[in-house]
């Protein structure tokens, strides 16, 4: 068995180097600005194109153009979550793609069923819901819908550049204040504070909490990993600005990455608890699909010195793999080093009094404009 891994392990590298390999072909110059430096293949596409020769003379749409926002009219806003490991029942997303551009997102994969890449594609080509607030309002005026809370950003950054345009999150909330609908944000932008008034209305009803995302507070790191996201300082100001306001607060250190991050869980837990945050959440680097390759591009062209040491400790706690689908395991990994991580945040979340409280949203209250209040 221990064999069999190892030939496994040996096959995937040279996977990532052809890969690699290839995406050299295909760009020579780093795309500045990007998280990922290629288009992987679509694994649903039978045809796609390429560009076969660096010096070819077709047009050709490089990887430092501009982002395309594409308009659509979606059927449905709200899905129905079947994980057990994220934490929500139903999510709803206004934008597919972002622009954000974080190297190890799981989302990217998602982003095939469009008809795109993982890679490039996933943070150039944004599709936009435009009828997102009306969809969540149809939703939320049929008669079976009971009363759960959903999550704002279950895949892609609710607040991600393509907000300041559209303004699609910014409808979504008032429509559920409206309804005294309960939902959950989870952002890595500061543009949440565009929507202070309105977050502060549905405080007051315990209808809304919301998390930052904050991975590092290195920015050599953080520009290179998650490009086109808020500053650490800036995802401070955010959380004690909206914990002043009335809003609950708290922080998601996804992913903790061996190697390059997990060593700032205390400062990044005592950071947040100081400027108001209550509670915690935090998830274990895993590459599923498309995005191992992307991520072994990225990790062995910006960081070459650590890249083999990184990448044998994901595996390490993947069981000699770097990806994992099972639920119960994907999100926090096995193995010494996850168990490591996972004692730290259990530490520093006990150390700094975060996760102490009972509160969950108010569920109760919801109403559909013109129904009369229930009796008993």
């Amino acid at each position: 068995m221990k064999t069999h891994k190892i030939i496994m392990n040996e096959k995937l590298k040279q996977d990532h180097h052809k890969v690699t390999a290839s995406a050299k072909n295909e760009q020579q110059q780093y795309v500045n600005g990007r998280g990922a430096q290629f288009n992987t293949k679509n694994r649903f596409l039978k045809t796609e194109q390429a560009k076969a020769h660096v010096e070819g003379i077709d047009d050709w749409e490089e990887g430092n153009a501009a982002t395309q926002y594409i308009e659509n009219h979606s059927k449905t806003i709200v899905n129905k979550v079947e994980s057990p490991d994220v934490g929500m029942s139903y999510s709803m997303n206004p934008y597919a793609g972002c622009e954000h551009g974080c190297i190890y997102c799981y989302a990217r994969n998602v982003h095939e069923y469009w008809g795109y890449s993982a890679g490039l594609d996933f943070e150039q080509k944004i599709l936009v819901k435009k009828n997102a607030p009306q969809l969540l309002r149809k939703f939320l005026m049929h008669p079976k819908w009971e009363c759960t809370p959903i999550m704002l950003s279950g895949n892609t950054d609710c607040y991600q550049p393509a907000e300041q345009q559209y303004r699609l999150t910014r409808g979504l909330l008032e429509v559920c204040n409206e309804f005294n609908q309960p939902v959950g944000i989870l952002t890595k932008n500061s543009w949440i504070l565009k929507d202070k008034d309105v977050l502060q209305e549905m405080a007051k009803k315990n209808i809304v909490s919301a998390m930052v995302s904050i991975t590092s507070f290195n920015e050599d790191l953080r520009r290179i990993m998650e490009p086109r996201t808020t500053t650490a300082k800036q995802k401070l100001k955010v959380i004690e600005e909206l914990s002043s306001a009335g809003v609950r607060m708290g922080i998601m250190m996804g992913p903790m990455i061996p190697g390059l991050n997990e060593h700032e869980m205390q400062r990044i837990v005592k950071s947040a608890a100081d400027c108001g945050a209550t509670f915690t959440a935090y998830t274990f680097i895993r590459l599923n699909g498309a995005i191992k390759f992307l991520f072994h591009d990225w990790l062995f062209k910006n960081l070459p010195n650590h890249a083999e040491k990184v990448w044998s400790l994901i595996e390490q706690s993947h069981d000699g793999k770097v990806n994992d689908s099972r639920f119960g395991v994907r999100m926090r990994g096995e193995g010494s080093i996850a168990d490591m991580v996972a004692q730290q945040y259990k530490k520093y979340g006990k150390l700094y009094n975060m996760n102490t409280e009972e509160w969950k949203l108010d569920t109760k209250i919801f109403r559909r404009p013109g129904e009369q209040g229930k009796l008993f």
